[in-house]
C-alpha cells in the first residue's frame, strides 16, 4: 500500500519552524513526516526559521511530540553529498549520526545523495571506489542500528542508472536502498517511470515533486535536482509522470511512503495532498 507523507522542508522557503511544519502536516490529515537533519547547530533553526532538526536534540522528546500529533517519521533526510572526497570527510560522520538518531526515534531509514556536480579531476570509476568506501562505513552502522540507508537521485552520479545499479549490486545489502524522486529524475532528463522501473527491486521510499513548465524549459537536461515543487504537485508538467509512477508501484504491489515535496503555502499543500490522494486512493 502507498502511504502519503509531507516533508517539513516544504516550509523552509517560508522560514517556518519544525513545530509549525508538523502542525500543518497533522492538520492535513496525513500521518507520515520527513525532516532534514542538522549535524550540530544552526542559528537559523534555533531561532525558529528552519524546519530541520538538530541531531543533538532529544530524540525521545521529539518522538513523544510526534506521537501527540499522531505522526510517524518515514525517513530522516541526511542528504550530505556522499560521492567523492567530501563525502569521506563530512558525509560519513553525518550519515552515521543520522542513523543513530533515527534508531532512537524509531525511524526506519535515512536518505543520502550526491552533489550537484561531478568531482573535478576524478573519473567515474575513481568516484565509485570512494563512494563504496563511504557507504561501507555507514552500512556497518545501518546493520547494527537496523536503519536502512537510502540513495536518492539528486546529482550526476545518482542520475546515472549504470552507476546506481553497480552500487546496489556491489553491496547487495538489504540496508542500502533507493529513495526515488520524481522531480529530480525528470529535471535530469529521465523518464521517471523508466528510472524507477530499472531500480524497482531496491525501492524503499519516494519523494514526489512536480516541475513547473518554466523550470522544465530552462533547466531540464541541464540540472540534476531541485529542492521542491514551486507549483503544487499535479499542477506542473511532471504530473502525468507522477501518475504513471504511482500506477506502476500499485501494480507491482509496492508498500511504502511517498513524501510530498512542494512549496509549503496553504494552497500548494492542500492541492498537492488532494492530487496525490486522488491517485493513491487514501
Amino acid at each position: 500500500m502507498i502511504h502519503l507523507g509531507l516533508h517539513t522542508d516544504n516550509w523552509r522557503p517560508l522560514s517556518r519552524s519544525f513545530e509549525f511544519a508538523i502542525d500543518q502536516i497533522a492538520a492535513s490529515g496525513l500521518k507520515h513526516v520527513e525532516f532534514a537533519a542538522i549535524h550540530g547547530q544552526n542559528f537559523i533553526q534555533a531561532l525558529g526559521y528552519d524546519p530541520g532538526v538538530s541531531l543533538q536534540s532529544n530524540a525521545r522528546a521529539l518522538r513523544r511530540l510526534l506521537e501527540r500529533k499522531g505522526l510517524e517519521v518515514s525517513q530522516i533526510d541526511g542528504a550530505y553529498p556522499m560521492m567523492g572526497p567530501n563525502g569521506s570527510a563530512f558525509g560519513v560522520q553525518y550519515v552515521q549520526q543520522a542513523i543513530r538518531f533515527a534508531a532512537e526515534l524509531g525511524c526506519p531509514m535515512v536518505d543520502t545523495v550526491d552533489g550537484a556536480f561531478e568531482t573535478p579531476g576524478m573519473t567515474v570509476d575513481e568516484v565509485f571506489r570512494v563512494t563504496c568506501d563511504n557507504y561501507r562505513q555507514c552500512l556497518a552502522w545501518a546493520e547494527d542500528f537496523q536503519v536502512i540507508i537510502n540513495v536518492e537521485p539528486h546529482g550526476p552520479y545518482t542520475n546515472n542508472l549504470d552507476f546506481m545499479k553497480r552500487l546496489f549490486e556491489h553491496f547487495n545489502s538489504p540496508w542500502l536502498r533507493l529513495n526515488f524522486d520524481t522531480g529530480n529524475t525528470f529535471i535530469a532528463g529521465h523518464d521517471p517511470l523508466n528510472y524507477v522501473t530499472a531500480l524497482r527491486p531496491y525501492l524503499s521510499h519516494c519523494h514526489i515533486k512536480d516541475v513547473s513548465a518554466e523550470l522544465a524549459a530552462a533547466a531540464r537536461g541541464e540540472e540534476t535536482g531541485i529542492g521542491s515543487s514551486i507549483v503544487p504537485v499535479g499542477g506542473g508538467v511532471n504530473a502525468d509522470n507522477i501518475r504513471k509512477c504511482m500506477d506502476y508501484l500499485k501494480a507491482t504491489h509496492w508498500d511504502g511512503v511517498v513524501s510530498i515535496e512542494c512549496h509549503g503555502s496553504d494552497e500548494n499543500t492542500a492541492a498537492s495532498v488532494k492530487f496525490m490522494r486522488g491517485i493513491v486512493g487514501n
